[in-house]
């Protein structure tokens, strides 16, 4: 069906409301438009679904929503009563509509009769999956767009083990999708009648404690805390959402005594009006917490996005606040760590830690130092869990920490998703440490480098929306493939892993060995120079993502490779 048809189908529809009604007759003389929405349905994978809300085929709303719930529905009824009474726990956050469409993926569940826990109000993504298996649960639900945009919301899919649907399940809804019509397809049942009846239960304060406990477990060294807790002075931020009551409370509970939220954005929004993006990784959102913090006389600053499962951190420098950006900040937990728990004598004799393919190389030099274990996985935590689930089968390694540049941490193994709660916590309780020594956090990182080395990352997004920005990310990758470049930036290119079919290309001899990781549209570029250049589509936003991760002999040496490389990088957006 041509999207003007499936246009067509839904103006048609009476499962339509006049408002929305409103909204697709308000477009019909805008065909631009009418095929971004209608051009396909938004693709359902390990991480469900995102997209920018709206009525269509292509947005996000409460067709989409209860759509995607019956394939998901009918995966869970396919395997038995038990499943089906295990159920599912549902989660949101604080954008617009996340609550409704919470309440519809609900209400489809129980049509299903799929038992439903959802919380009473919005919680943080890694509460949710320490809740799926504190229950016991078969799956997990949290409408969120995570630090996407005011316009974006999104479903993410978890399963029994706390972490994203593996593969093989996203496949069985997207399948069970294709076969079920967005309108008449769909079993709905009231949900005031469902939590009458017991089939939904609303969750909340007795899960919050016991997620705490797990979370304050996690605390290597308070005494430090305790002896720095005078001096030591915090600004925190949860740009609008779900970490507005965790965060502070755990910092409290570790022994935080100067903590300063900013005010304007402790107030629950979903359209985040005192940023642009509720994205941490953004310097920008910060300038409300900068200027608490020097008004404050504090020296570092915690934000936390919507969903409370990426953290981002400013540091103080000569009397001003910079970024640490999400490499930079999963070195020094790393490193923290190590030595910490090592010092406390709770180090496991076999501690592992994860990372992402795109993330730093400056991690294998500190776990090679350490001598601790490291395992590179695809990008995304549901590989990591995959991983600490094969460790705990075996009893071979225990992971105490993963994490990937993107800003996600995962602190041991009782969350299997990214934290932003826990890693909270801890920056927190690593500050303190460093602060006993007269040091900030942008003091330590230079430490490191001095005895690790010199690194340097960048990621560039290379955004491409709509129906045309997906053809043109296809053309990307296909030419990169077909023809891809001998030297980049000057550089000559010494090996390309391409993780879609995991094969490594030896340039100069034309060997072609195999890669211990295949099954993801990544292409890796290794450069004489020591640099590494990544190419990668975004899972869940229209953009290619761009990694160049360089190695030098000065700070000012991997800046210069990084800025030659940044230039090629801009030419591939054509």
């Amino acid at each position: 069906m041509g999207y003007n048809d499936e246009y067509k189908k839904w103006l048609l529809s009476p499962s339509l409301s006049a408002e929305e009604k409103a909204e697709l007759e308000s477009i019909i003389h805008d065909p631009k438009e009418m095929e971004d929405r209608f051009f396909a349905p938004l693709s359902f994978g390990t991480a469900g679904l995102r997209g920018i809300m709206g009525v269509g085929l292509h947005r996000m709303n409460v067709h989409v929503i209860r759509h995607a719930t019956q394939g998901f529905a009918s995966l869970i009824r396919a395997l038995g009563p038990e499943a089906m009474e295990r159920g599912i726990v549902i989660c949101f956050d604080c954008r617009r509509n996340s609550s409704l469409f919470a309440r519809e993926a609900a209400s489809v569940m129980a049509g299903n009769g799929v038992r439903v826990r959802i919380f009473d109000a919005l919680r943080p993504t890694p509460e949710l999956s320490f809740a799926i298996r504190e229950y016991g649960a078969m799956a997990g639900i949290n409408i969120t767009a995570s630090h996407n945009t005011k316009e974006y919301n999104g479903y993410k899919v978890y399963w029994e083990d706390g972490a994203q649907l593996p593969p093989e399940h996203a496949a069985s809804v997207a399948s069970e999708m294709a076969k079920i019509d967005i309108f008449t397809g769909i079993k709905l049942k009231d949900f005031d009648e469902a939590l009458s009846e017991g089939l939904v239960e609303v969750i909340g304060e007795e899960i919050d404690q016991k997620f705490l406990e797990n979370v304050m477990a996690h605390a290597i060294d308070t005494d430090c805390v305790k002896k720095a807790a005078d001096g030591l002075r915090i600004v925190y931020t949860p740009f609008h959402g779900s970490g507005y009551r965790m965060v502070p409370e755990v910092l409290r509970r570790l022994g935080i005594k100067h903590l300063f939220p900013v005010p304007e954005q402790m107030e629950l929004d979903g359209d985040f009006p005192t940023v642009e993006s509720p994205n941490p990784e953004y310097t920008e959102g910060f300038h409300l917490a900068v200027e608490l913090a020097h008004r404050e006389n504090a020296s570092l600053i915690i934000g936390t996005d919507p969903d409370a499962d990426r953290i981002g951190v400013m540091v103080q420098k000569d009397g001003d606040f910079i970024s640490i950006s999400g490499n930079q900040l999963g070195v020094l937990l790393m490193d923290y760590m190590i030595n910490a728990k090592r010092a406390a004598g709770t180090l496991p004799e076999n501690a592992a830690i994860l990372k992402s393919i795109v993330t730093t190389k400056m991690s294998d030099k500190i776990a090679d130092m350490n001598g601790i274990y490291i395992e590179d996985t695809f990008t995304g935590f549901k590989f990591m869990a995959e991983k600490i689930k094969d460790f705990e089968a075996t009893g071979e390694k225990q992971v105490i920490f993963s994490y990937e540049e993107s800003y996600g941490y995962m602190i041991g193994d009782f969350v299997r998703d990214k934290d932003a709660v826990t890693a909270s916590m801890l920056v927190a309780e690593m500050a303190a440490s460093y602060h006993l020594k007269g040091m900030t956090l942008y003091d330590a990182l230079q430490s490191l480098y001095e005895k690790y080395g010199y690194y340097c990352e960048r990621t560039l997004n290379l955004v491409m929306p709509g129906f045309d920005g997906l053809k043109n990310m296809r053309r990307l990758m296909s030419s990169l493939r077909a023809q891809p470049p001998r030297e980049i930036g000057g550089a000559e290119v010494l090996r390309i892993t391409d993780y879609s079919d995991g094969t490594v290309l030896d340039v100069k001899s034309g060997a072609v060995l195999e890669a211990r990781l295949r099954g993801s549209n990544v292409l890796y570029f290794e450069l004489s120079d020591g640099t590494d250049f990544i190419v990668r589509p975004s899972g869940t936003e229209p953009k290619i993502k761009v990694y160049i991760m360089a190695k030098g002999q000065s700070v000012k040496d991997c800046e210069e490779k990084i800025l030659r490389y940044e230039e090629y990088a801009k030419t591939l957006e054509g």
